[in-house]
Formats: structure tokens, sequence, C-alpha cells
């Protein structure tokens, strides 16, 4: 491989004419600023008391707020195969890290490229078979400035990705703010054509041959000690050495993303432009299991989720429980594009519309590598299942569950006490328990059973009130 070369602009197609002002066009152009393993309460939409994110802030009070919005698969690949395909990672084949995306899936990349948009990929990809990624693994991204691992080829201040001919390219200053720089020329390049923008960020990722959050110069130093989610001050997990650098991150990215957002403004492009903001998954520091995520608490299945631009403007609130595939589905909505054939999730364009709404109720999840693990999310419960003996590198499914958790929401939000097993809660559990069974035959998992938990002594003051057992 050779030495990286400085940035080459012909590598994006640029420049080229640059017209301006708003045009108003009829299909909108798209614009993705996705993160990597950003809790949701990270965000001052949502409550953080920090003063982190007044962009993000800003873009929900003027935009649309997903007030709750997850990953069904809480681990890198298999999410970001969830948000390109609009199907779960069992039924698009790529259910654990290092499983490229198969050729064959109806894509983000390839229904905007087909349907006449130029298409760009920055970032983080991890779909791909290796670095760099072939041509044939950028599932229908014509433009390209990525790495698939890019934990692995670039450092907070060595960021070095791979243009469309596979050629190493280092860009200069810390890694946020070079690959933000890259996609504002992106913009301008190539805003005399409808265009599908695709900017993946790294962070707040940790970095991993160092287990470390580095965050820009001087940002973690502001946030030592400033804030601690409940979950954590209980739990604890690496968060003392690891919260302020995260929490600097997250300050930067939002800094990027205002920039994003005022490169459309000076183009004249934003009222043209639909531009989601999400992240992967979350971060739970160590407290679930021996690393970041790979659990079905919404420390690690909750992301931070707005959407601003045509069909989203008034600062509209969505309450429904919203998943990375009806993300999927928005953004083909939002286009005037017809969704691939299987893909599982919803538009939420019709939620934001006067009337009643048929959205589903629960939430389903998978979860790999650390266990082979299901679970559901409703409003008031919680509940997840595990494949004991079950290999999480080599089996996608497994033909008997064990129950694992029970969290009531409505009073743990932070999910502190596992009922599950509780005498006065196996009704809800038994409940659960067929709900679940029926979301995994439904996306045509294998026939499986599931053992209930062993019963625990009676807790009298424990209750569930009639009525509540379905919340």
């Amino acid at each position: 491989m050779s030495d990286p070369a400085a940035y080459d602009p012909d590598l994006l197609k640029f420049p080229l004419p640059r017209p301006s002002g708003g045009r108003h066009r009829e299909r909108p152009n798209v614009v993705v600023f996705f993160t990597d393993q950003q809790r949701w309460d990270t965000v001052g939409a949502l409550g953080n008391p920090l003063g982190l994110t007044p962009n993000f802030d800003r873009a929900a009070e003027d935009g649309t707020l997903v007030e709750r919005s997850f990953t069904v698969q809480p681990v890198c690949g298999p999410s970001r195969a969830c948000l390109q395909t609009g199907r779960y990672a069992t039924q698009n084949g790529t259910y654990r890290n290092e499983i490229p995306l198969a050729a064959d899936v109806h894509t983000l990349g390839a229904a905007f490229r087909d349907a006449g948009y130029r298409t760009g990929y920055i970032g983080k990809w991890h779909l791909a078979s290796r670095d760099p990624v072939p041509e044939g693994e950028r599932a229908g991204y014509q433009d390209w400035l990525a790495a698939n691992k890019l934990e692995f080829t670039s450092d907070a201040y060595h960021t070095v990705v791979y243009g469309a001919d596979e050629r190493p390219v280092k860009l200069p200053g810390y890694r946020v703010d070079a690959l933000t720089d890259a996609a504002i020329r992106y913009l301008d390049a190539h805003q005399a054509e409808p265009f599908f923008l695709f900017l993946s960020h790294l962070e707040p990722h940790h970095q991993n041959h160092v287990d470390a959050y580095p965050a820009p110069h001087g940002f973690e130093e502001r946030f030592g000690g400033s804030w601690l989610p409940t979950d954590l001050a209980a739990l604890g997990g690496s968060s003392a050495r690891h919260l302020p650098g995260y929490l600097g991150m997250v300050k930067r990215l939002d800094e990027a993303f205002g920039r994003v957002l005022d490169a459309l403004d000076s183009l004249g492009l934003r009222e043209d432009t639909v531009v989601l903001f999400t992240s992967d998954h979350g971060n739970h520091f160590k407290t679930r299991n021996a690393e970041y995520k790979r659990s079905g608490h919404d420390a690690s299945l909750r992301v931070p989720t707005v959407l601003t631009g045509p069909g989203f403007e008034g600062g509209s609130r969505v309450r429904e429980l919203v998943s990375i595939l009806d993300l999927h589905a928005t953004l083909l909505d939002a286009a005037g594009l017809p969704p691939g054939a299987g893909v599982e999730g919803r538009s939420i364009l019709p939620l934001l519309r006067p009337g009643p709404h048929d959205w589903p109720d629960a939430l389903f999840f998978q979860v790999s590598e650390s266990e082979v693990g299901r679970g559901l999310r409703t409003d008031r419960w919680k509940y997840g299942v595990h494949a004991p003996g079950a290999d999480p590198w080599t089996q996608a499914h497994a033909d008997r569950y064990v129950e694992a958790y029970l969290y009531d929401l409505a009073y743990d939000p932070f999910e502190l006490e596992n009922l599950i097993g509780q005498a006065s809660h196996q009704g809800v559990a038994a409940g659960l328990r067929e709900r679940l069974l029926a979301a995994m035959a439904r996306i045509g998992e294998p026939a499986a059973a599931i053992d209930p938990a062993p019963a625990k002594p009676r807790y009298e003051q424990r209750q569930v009130l009639p009525g509540e057992e379905e919340a």
C-alpha cells in the first residue's frame, strides 16, 4: 500500500458550476449525518443539561425530533446493515461484524442511485470484507471517501480513508472536522444535481487500540465531573475514566453538524435538503457486559434522532417507538421513492399528519456477539431472552432461549432492577414471551422455545395492577 496522499479534489469531482439560491426542487437532496455509539441522553432536546448540542437542539425546534429512536441491533456492522437495507440483521445476513453486506440486497445507496441521485459516502463503512473497500461492496454509493474500519485506519488527529480508486488519502484536522470538511466540499461540488450524501463519523466511539475516547485538544477537561446519567451513577463501569472525553467528542460532533447545516444554508440548499441526524447504537460504558454495547438495555439501543427539511418542518415531536428500520423507509418516502422488497420499516411521515395512526406498540430487537439474544420493548416493559451455550459468533439463531431480564420502564427507566422471575410479574413475562415468539416468527426466524426464568420468592410490595400487563 502506498503512503496516504494529500487530499485530491478530483476524488469528489470538485469543482462544478455553482448555482446559488433556493431552487425548491421536486426531489429533495438527502444528507445523513451519522455518529457511532452516541447515547440518546447526550442531547439537550432530550434532557441533557450541559449545553453540548445547540445545533441538534435547534434542529429539533425547527424540524422533527424522534423522541424514542432505537437501533434493532446494538453493534456497529449489523446496525448499519439494518439502516442501509431496512431489514433485520438476520434477514439481510449481516447479523454480526465481519460479515460483508450481501451484494444482492436492496440498499439506500442503490435506491437513490437508481432514482437519478448522485450518491456519496464519506467516513466509516464497516460492511465490507476489507480495506480499501472494493467497488462491488459499496452498496450503490458512487462517490467514495471512506474506510471499512475507520477506527483502525485512523486516529483522532490522523485521518486516513480511501478514495474510489482505493488509494489512501490523509485528511487534515481532528477526525470529525476532517470528514466534515470533505462532506462540505461534496455538497459544494454536487449542488447542481440531486444528491444523497451519507456522512458517517466514528466519534463518539472509542479508539480501539488504546481503549480511550480522544476528544479534541482541551475538550475533555471541560466535562470532567460535570454530569452523570443515572445508570452510570449507579453502576459505574468505565464512565469515571471515559465520560469526559466522550462528551467532548459529542460537543465537536454537534459543531460539525452545525457546519453542515450552515453549508447548506450558504449554498441555498437548506430548504431543498432532508437532513437526518442519528447514530448506530448507544454506549453503556462497560456496565452491562465487558465492553460498550451489545446489550438489550436502552443505553445500548436508544439513540438521538432528528430530521429537518422538506416534510419535517414545524417543530414536530414523534413519541412512538421508532426503529432504525423506520428511518430507512422514511428517507425513501421523503424523496418520493418506493420502499424496496422486504423492507420492514415504516415511514414516520404519516405520524406528522393529523388523524389516527396505525403504528406498532412494541419494538423487536436482536443482540449478537455478546450473546444470541432477542428482546421486546413496549411503552411500559423491556423483556429479553438469551440462548445459553449458543455461539454468538457462528449462530444467528437458536432453537432454545431462556428469559434474562424484565424491566418496568415506567418506574425504572434506567433498568436497574431486573424483575424476571418475580412471582408478581409472571403474567407480564408470559404475555411478552408469546409476543416475542410471534415477532421472531413474523420475520422468518426458525421455530424456537423460550424457557421461563427460575421463580423468585414473592416480594409483597410488588404487584401488577389490572391493565398494566399490556402497557
